[in-house]
């Protein structure tokens, strides 16, 4: 074989090794951002859920408080 096939064969070598390395790289990146937001949206659904139970709650006594005016108007009628 001549020095320039050589030459050829370890650049290819080389390079699909760097692209290879990048992939396996951005690869991690991927997989560690997704497991922060996971880790992220855990608080956002805690604080979510809060919220949601509080207006629920309110809303609750505000119909109630509706239904009872309404009972006492028809009864009084």
């Amino acid at each position: 074989m001549s020095a320039e096939i050589i030459a050829i064969v370890l650049s290819a070598v080389g390079l699909f090794l760097t692209l290879g390395g990048t992939m396996v790289a951005g690869f991690a990146w991927c997989i560690r951002r997704s497991d922060s937001l996971r880790t992220d949206l855990v608080g956002v659904e805690t604080s979510l859920g809060v919220r949601i139970d509080g207006v629920e709650q309110r809303l609750t006594a505000r119909i109630d408080g509706v239904e009872e005016k309404l009972t006492a108007r028809i009864d009084g009628v």
